[in-house]
């Protein structure tokens, strides 16, 4: 049976009329009669009664038009279907992300999503940054939000590294977020615009648990590099809660300063000072993504939230 058959039957069920039928389906009488004829030899059914002046459904033939046009509907659904998911339109998209970054702009993107891609699933998965890439590579993520750039992250030491991996995966900017000291109230450095990093040798550190993040890693080589191994006296996964430690006077903190905000009643806020090297220490956010995905939602996705971010930049 084939579906050029069964939409002649439906086409010819509708007009009742060769003449008019064959005009519609844009093809001559002959043709459109052989097809029919196949079709009632293989369903072993006459679907029409014939006359010379008139052609009307047999019993048979009203019992089979239902079935035929539903199995053209659902023809034409699963052709809406395949060129929904081909643009972009529909489908899943799993992204990684860091509890602290539920509190930058990552959450607005979300909705303003949803009202151009209403039919894309998009699915949130709360994890330590330090699983990410591996997540990724293993297909349980389709992007990642990380505040390292790629190379940092596979040098980290948290992953072992995989030449292979460094071209398996890719990044681009999101938000530019630079690094800003949280003071607890009252500190003799409270009302100072700047900081150099390596003034802080002295100080207890609020710091980010070694293990959770190559972004904690990176804090940690900066501070050495500045001529000092912080002194950490407590450790932490999520920026927040450092926030609300040095809130209460347990020591000084690292923080991206777009969360830093997220605490400017409770918790002074010092720039780091530009160091000898020229480089921003930075908790910049990038996202990450399988460089051979292809898949169109998850391209759609990360190229919409790729312009997105960058009109909503907040630092």
């Amino acid at each position: 049976m084939e579906l050029r058959q069964i939409r002649y039957f439906t086409v010819l069920a509708a007009e009742l009329s060769f003449t008019r039928a064959a005009q519609r389906l844009h093809v001559s009488q002959p043709p459109l009669s052989l097809q029919i004829a196949n079709l009632e030899t293989e369903l072993g059914a006459r679907l029409f009664d014939r006359t010379s002046r008139s052609v009307m459904l047999s019993e048979a033939g009203k019992a089979f038009l239902p079935h035929a046009q539903a199995i053209l509907a659902r023809l034409d659904e699963a052709r809406s279907h395949v060129q929904r998911v081909a643009s972009g339109l529909q489908g899943r998209v799993q992204v990684g992300l860091a509890g602290s970054h539920f509190l930058g702009p990552f959450p607005q993107f979300i909705p303003q999503f949803r009202q151009q891609r209403p039919a894309v699933e998009v699915v949130l998965k709360e994890m330590m940054p330090s699983d990410h890439l591996q997540a990724l590579r293993d297909g349980q993520l389709d992007l990642s939000l990380s505040r390292n750039p790629l190379n940092a992250a596979l040098s980290s030491g948290l992953l072992p590294f995989d030449a292979a991996l460094d071209s398996a995966l890719s990044a681009s900017l999101l938000w530019r977020d630079p690094v800003v000291v949280a003071l607890p109230p009252g500190h003799r450095w409270v009302g100072r615009a700047t900081l150099r990093l390596a003034e802080l040798k002295d100080e207890d550190f609020v710091f980010y648990r070694l293990s959770s993040s190559p972004f904690a890693g990176r804090l940690f080589e900066a501070c050495v590099q500045a001529g000092f191994a912080p002194r950490i006296v407590q450790q932490v996964i999520e920026v927040p809660a450092a926030l609300n430690l040095v809130a209460v006077g347990l020591g000084v903190a690292l923080v991206p300063a777009s969360l830093a905000m997220l605490r400017k009643d409770a918790v002074p806020i010092c720039q780091l000072e530009l160091p000898p090297s020229g480089e921003v220490l930075n908790g910049d956010v990038y996202v990450l993504w399988r460089t051979a995905d292809t898949a169109p939602a998850v391209t759609e996705f990360r190229k919409l939230l790729v312009d997105w971010a960058a009109l909503h930049q907040t630092v």
